[in-house]
C-alpha cells in the first residue's frame, strides 16, 4: 500500500550526497569466525532474539549505548559485518586506529555534523551491508536509570531514505556494569544481553495505526507539499519514528 506515494517521499527528503568507498574489510570474516568463539568463552554473553536478524541484505541495527563495548556484543550476536559510524578520535590511537580499520568502520567528523555521518550509512545500505546505529548519537554516561539519552532523528531519516529496509530495536543490557564508563578494566563475570526485536521498514511504519497513521492521500499530499512545508510534516514523522524506537528499546529491557 502506497508504494508510490512513499518512494517519492524517499526521493524528495532522502538523504542526499556522494560518499567515498566503504573501507575494505579483508580479514573480517576470519574475525566473524573465531571472534565470537573467543569471547563467548571469556564474557557471559547471552542473546535473545538474534534470529529475527536477516542472515544477508541491507538492515539497520538500532541500539541504546552505554559503553564502548557495545559495537562488540552487537557484531558477536548479529554475526554480520556490521558497520558503525566512528568518530575520528578512535582514529588517533594506534591500538583503536587498528580495530578499525581491520573491522571497515567509517571515520566520520562529528564537527561537519550528522549530514556527512548519514551520506556514509547511505552507502553501507546500497551496498547491501548491515548498519549499526546508536540513535542517542553518543555513549550515555548517565550514573542512574533512566540511562538512555533522547534519540536524534538521524535513523528515522535513514530509514525513511530505504524504505523497505527493515530496522530491529536492539537493547544491550549491562554493559556499562562490565565495562564501567572512565574504565578499562573488564568485569568478565558480568552478564551482558544483547535483546533483538522485532524489525519493521518504513513503509509500513508509516501506514501502521500506531506508527505514522498515515492513509495514501496524507502520504501524497506531503509528497506534493512545497518543500518547506513537506521538511516540517517530514520532521514531525522522524520525531515520532524516533520516539517509539527509543520506546521499544525500553520494552526489550534497556535500562
Amino acid at each position: 500500500m502506497g508504494q508510490g506515494s512513499v518512494d517519492t517521499l524517499a526521493q524528495l527528503s532522502g538523504i542526499q550526497g556522494k560518499s567515498k568507498p566503504l573501507p575494505f574489510t579483508p580479514i573480517y570474516p576470519l574475525l566473524l569466525r573465531i571472534g565470537p568463539v573467543i569471547l563467548r568463552s571469556i564474557f557471559k554473553i547471552r542473546t535473545r532474539g538474534t534470529d529475527r536478524i536477516p542472515k544477508k541484505g541491507p538492515v539497520i541495527l538500532a541500539g541504546n549505548h552505554l559503553a564502548h563495548v557495545d559495537p562488540i556484543l552487537l557484531i558477536v550476536g548479529s554475526r554480520r559485518t556490521v558497520r558503525f559510524l566512528s568518530k575520528k578520535e578512535h582514529y588517533d590511537n594506534a591500538f583503536t586506529k587498528i580495530v578499525m580499520t581491520t573491522t571497515g568502520q567509517i571515520e566520520t567528523d562529528r564537527e561537519s555534523g550528522g549530514k556527512d555521518a548519514l551520506i556514509h550509512a547511505k552507502e553501507v545500505l546500497k551496498n547491501g551491508g548491515a548498519m549499526g546505529i546508536f540513535p542517542e548519537g553518543t555513549r550515555s554516561r548517565r550514573t542512574e536509570p533512566p540511562y538512555m539519552l533522547k534519540g536524534k532523528t538521524g535513523v528515522a531519516r535513514l530509514a525513511a531514505s530505504f524504505p523497505d529496509v527493515p530496522l530491529h530495536p536492539i537493547a544491550l543490557l549491562d554493559t556499562h556494569k562490565m565495562l564501567k564508563p572512565g574504565s578499562s578494566m573488564f568485569r568478565i563475570s558480568t552478564p551482558i544481553t544483547m535483546s533483538v526485536g522485532e524489525g519493521i521498514t518504513w513503509r509500513e511504519w508509516i501506514q501502521h495505526p500506531l506508527g505514522g497513521a498515515l492513509s495514501e492521500d496524507e502520504i501524497q499530499l506531503i509528497a506534493e507539499s512545497e518543500e518547506h512545508d513537506r521538511e516540517n510534516e517530514m520532521a514531525k514523522l522522524y520525531r515520532k519514528f524516533t520516539d517509539q524506537l527509543m520506546g521499544s528499546l525500553s520494552a526489550l529491557g534497556a535500562p
